[in-house]
């Protein structure tokens, strides 16, 4: 049995980039960093950060370029793939994740459903304001399709 499974969160590095392809199927590309906490021989304490080249695909791909942003937190899950092609006589590779899935992780600042209405109420510390409730799509959830 083989197992080709990755799963990463983390900080996009850049806004998505929307595509299409030649199908109309819609393609959404992103670069996410990850950070990894250690202490060396020492005993002092470094850190390190990873990057990740992520694409996704249809539907997903839509949401994705929709309400990422650079700096988004972001959970990852699909499979790792190696993509190789010739350039100026040369073969190029890029290994990237696939997702299955992309989940938003919390949002940081911006602008919310709260905000306005509390800074409208005389609100000017920002600790007075409520948190900004998230950005749902507003298409309807048929208890059908539920999984459970």
């Amino acid at each position: 049995m083989y197992l080709n499974k990755a799963m990463v969160y983390g900080n996009l590095t850049r806004d998505p980039e929307m595509k299409a392809l030649p199908s109309g199927m819609s393609i959404c590309s992103f670069s996410l960093a990850t950070n990894r906490v250690y202490n060396d021989r020492d005993g002092k304490r470094q850190e390190q950060t990873d990057y990740h080249n992520v694409v996704v695909f249809g539907k997903q791909a839509e949401t994705t370029a929709k309400y990422l942003t650079k700096g988004s937190s972001t959970y990852v899950e699909g499979r790792m793939q190696t993509r190789s092609w010739e350039k100026d006589g040369q073969k190029q590779y890029r290994t990237e994740i696939v997702a299955d899935r992309v989940q938003f992780g919390p949002r940081t600042g911006g602008s919310g459903g709260a905000a306005p209405a509390a800074s409208a109420a005389g609100g000017n510390n920002p600790d007075d304001r409520a948190p900004a409730l998230p950005d749902y799509p507003e298409e309807e959830i048929n208890p059908e399709d539920i999984p459970f």
